[in-house]
């Protein structure tokens, strides 16, 4: 019997990691269905070219990315972990690919084209 009772014991606890994974991933699933269909209508530019004129101007590594509609304006929000080690969080206009926010330290050191916030 304790065979019995350990085996019901760790089938309900991955029934409740996977009961809990759907919440934690909502948000990130909405974001991509969102991003995915405005793409396809053409209002904004996919998260690869974005990514890539972003980190052509600051070189890093994307930590988390998100996307929303700000006043009607679609926007990425994007963390990049520089070779540094500190961390830039830039808004991006997704229809563009322009930066409109840059916040984080050493800015001017690190932008290699000379864009100040």
């Amino acid at each position: 019997m304790p065979r019995r009772r350990l085996l019901l014991a760790m089938a309900a606890l991955v029934l409740l990691v996977l009961l809990t994974m759907p919440v934690s991933g909502h948000a990130d699933k909405s974001d991509r269905d969102r991003a995915r269909q405005a793409l396809l209508d053409g209002k904004v530019l996919s998260l690869r070219d974005v990514l890539e004129k972003v980190t052509q101007e600051f070189p890093g590594e994307p930590i988390e990315i998100e996307f929303d509609e700000d006043d009607g304006v679609y926007v990425y929000e994007i963390k990049l972990l520089q070779q540094s080690g500190s961390v830039l969080k830039l808004e991006v206009d997704a229809s563009s690919g322009d930066i409109t926010s840059i916040k984080g330290r050493d800015i001017r050191r690190q932008n290699r084209t000379g864009v100040r916030d």
